[in-house]
């Protein structure tokens, strides 16, 4: 299927290993121009180059996404070298951080407060575009009661009401806004990589818990985002697509 948005420009931030990565892989592999950044500059470095073998223009930065300065610095860097922006995925996550002060405020920096001003610095590019999209990433964790009273999950979970109002907020700017919830996603070197070594118990009871009896791959909630900036998915704004195998147990009506 041609999703339509060869020569569009995609910005993802924490984009150079796991989902991240695999979202950029995917809008470059549909022709797109990339925007890329992490905190580590070998990565970016070696990001910039493998992804550049597709044929299309990277720009990749070295970014904090808890610095302003240092988000706007690569959004304008990536706006003069790929000429504007098309479809903005905020990605970054502090993850599990711990649930002391440090770590509330460890993921409201990062999954909540640096969404927010990814949007305010792209939605004025992403304006010009006849087919702007944003999708935030959540999480499972979201949805449903999770490893307790933590950061992550009440964070999540405010960028899904966020996502929701910005959604009726950017429509009649012809900005679609969605968002996309995995559930456990199995990544080399990630963080169920290293539970399935360290605890085999816990990996092996949640993969018993999914039924589709197996975890997800980055591929497949990359392939969601790509989609839902497309313009195949020119009338859907304001959803949240859980992507979990059917893990948890709410239903959607």
């Amino acid at each position: 299927m041609d999703l339509g948005i060869k020569g569009k420009v995609a910005l993802i931030t924490g984009s150079t290993k796991g989902i991240g990565r695999g979202i950029a892989e995917a809008f470059a592999a549909e022709g797109c121009h990339v925007g890329i950044c992490a905190r580590n500059s070998d990565e970016v470095d070696a990001a910039v180059k493998e992804l550049s073998a597709s044929g299309v223009k990277v720009a990749g930065g070295v970014v904090d996404v808890a610095d302003p300065a240092s988000l706007e610095t690569w959004v304008s860097q990536c706006v003069a070298e790929l000429g504007g922006v098309d479809f903005f995925v905020p990605n970054v996550s502090a993850g599990g951080a711990d649930a002391s002060e440090d770590g509330w405020r460890a993921n409201f920096e990062a999954d909540l407060l640096s969404t927010w001003r990814g949007v305010q610095l792209t939605q004025p590019h992403i304006e010009k575009s006849e087919c702007g999209a944003i999708v935030v990433i959540s999480s499972t964790a979201a949805i449903e009661a999770f490893a307790g009273a933590t950061p992550y999950g009440a964070m999540k979970a405010a960028l899904l009401n966020y996502a929701g109002n910005l959604a009726h907020d950017l429509a009649p700017k012809g900005i679609r806004v969605n968002s996309v919830s995995p559930g456990p996603i199995f990544i080399e070197g990630g963080a169920w990589d290293q539970i399935k070594e360290a605890m085999p118990e816990i990996y092996e009871g949640t993969v018993a818990a999914i039924p589709m009896g197996r975890m997800g791959s980055a591929q497949e909630v990359a392939d969601q985002v790509v989609f839902l900036c497309s313009p195949r998915a020119s009338f859907t704004t304001g959803t949240n697509v859980v992507l979990d195998g059917a893990f948890t147990k709410g239903l959607q009506f």
